[in-house]
C-alpha cells in the first residue's frame, strides 16, 4: 500500500518527544500510522467519523480542550470554517508547536496555504494525490484572532456558524417540507438530520406535538440547535441517525437527508436515512421526507412502508408521505 500525503509528510519529521498531537477533522480511515498513536488525540465533531476513530482505539473528543505539543489539521470544505479552526486550535498549542496542515485542491488548501504564508512563515509544503501537506509554527502572538468563528444569522432568531449545513440560509429542502407538513402533526416526533433547528421549529408550531428529537451528527449544528430553540418539548441527541435507536418508537418521523459524499451525489445515504426510519417508527408511524426530485427515493420507500404518496413539493424538491412500516422489507419487483 502506497503511502499517504499525510505520512510522507510525517516520515522522518522532527515531532516533539513528549506532549500530546492534536489532530482535528480526520475522518474515519484517515492515515494516522506516522503518528504515536498513544499520544495523539482527535477533535472530530461529525458522530460517524467520531465513533470510527473511537473503534480503531483513538482518543476522541468532539471539543477542543488542554495543550498540546504539536498538531495535524485536516481542513474542511469551508474556507471559513478552516480558518475558525486554524484560529482555535492556536489557543491549545504551546508556542512554536509544529502545525501540520493537509487538505484536498478541491477543500481549498491553495487558498489555505496563500492565507497562512501571508500570517506566518511556511515550510515543508508537499504536493500528492490532488493535494497539499504545508508546515507552520504556532505563534506567540493573536495573528489569527480575526479568524475566529463569527456566528451569522440565516433567518430571524436564529444563528449558525460557518461550516454548518445551510448556514447561509433556509435550506429550500426544508422550507417545502415545512409548507407540506399535516396542521394536526402530533404525539412523539424526530427530526432525523436537524441542523441548527429550523425544520424542527417548524414541527413545534404543532400544538399536538409532544416531543420533539433532534437528532443531528454534527455537533456544531447541533449546538446551533440547542439556542435556536427553547421549546421544553425539545430533546436533543448528538447521534448518526442511520445508527440511532429511541428509547421508544416515534409517531412521526420528519427528515431532509443528505444526500452527497463529499462533492458527489449519493443516494445511498437518503435510503439509509429510509431505512432507519421505518426501523424507528410505530406499526401506524408516519415518514415525511423532502428530496431533489432527481432522487429516486419512492422505490425504497414502498419496499419499507405500506403506503407511499408524493404530498407537495416545487419544481425543484418533492415532498413524499410514507405510513406504516413493515414489519420486514418486502422483496423489490
Amino acid at each position: 500500500m502506497s503511502q499517504s500525503r499525510l505520512s510522507l509528510a510525517l516520515d522522518g519529521a522532527d515531532l516533539p518527544v513528549e506532549g500530546t498531537i492534536l489532530v482535528v477533522g480526520a475522518r474515519a480511515d484517515a492515515d494516522l500510522s506516522a503518528l504515536p498513536k498513544e499520544r495523539v488525540r482527535i477533535v472530530q465533531r461529525f458522530r460517524p467519523d467520531h465513533d470510527a476513530l473511537k473503534a480503531r482505539g483513538f482518543s476522541v473528543s468532539p471539543d477542543l480542550t488542554d495543550t498540546h505539543a504539536a498538531a495535524v489539521l485536516f481542513l474542511p470544505r469551508s474556507r471559513s470554517a478552516a480558518r475558525a479552526i486554524v484560529a482555535s486550535v492556536m489557543d491549545h498549542l504551546a508556542p512554536g508547536a509544529p502545525v501540520w496542515v493537509d487538505g484536498q485542491k478541491t477543500d481549498g488548501v491553495d487558498s489555505a496555504l496563500k492565507d497562512i504564508r501571508a500570517r506566518s512563515e511556511v515550510s515543508d509544503v508537499m504536493s500528492k494525490a490532488h493535494g497539499k501537506v504545508f508546515r507552520f509554527a504556532a505563534p506567540t502572538d493573536q495573528r489569527f484572532d480575526d479568524w475566529r468563528a463569527a456566528e451569522t444569522e440565516p433567518a430571524p432568531g436564529f444563528v449558525t456558524l460557518p461550516g454548518v449545513f445551510s448556514a447561509d440560509g433556509i435550506d429550500k429542502g426544508s422550507a417545502a417540507l415545512a409548507d407540506a407538513l399535516s396542521a394536526d402533526l402530533h404525539g412523539v416526533v424526530a427530526d432525523l438530520g436537524a441542523g441548527w433547528g429550523w425544520l424542527s421549529a417548524e414541527i413545534l408550531r404543532r400544538p399536538a406535538v409532544r416531543e420533539l428529537h433532534l437528532i443531528e451528527a454534527d455537533s456544531s449544528a447541533l449546538d446551533c440547535a440547542r439556542r435556536n430553540i427553547a421549546d421544553p418539548r425539545a430533546r436533543f441527541h448528538w447521534a448518526d441517525a442511520q445508527a440511532f435507536q429511541p428509547e421508544r418508537r416515534f409517531d412521526v418521523i420528519v427528515t431532509n437527508p443528505p444526500f452527497h459524499t463529499e462533492r458527489s451525489a449519493d443516494p445511498a445515504l437518503g435510503v439509509a436515512f429510509i431505512s432507519a426510519a421505518a426501523r424507528m417508527l410505530t406499526p401506524s408511524g408516519q415518514l415525511w421526507l423532502v428530496a431533489n426530485r432527481h432522487l429516486p427515493y419512492e422505490k425504497a420507500m414502498a419496499a419499507l412502508f405500506r403506503d407511499v404518496e408524493e404530498v407537495g413539493g416545487t419544481t425543484g424538491f418533492k415532498v413524499l408521505k410514507a405510513s406504516r412500516p413493515v414489519t420486514s422489507p418486502r422483496s423489490k419487483r
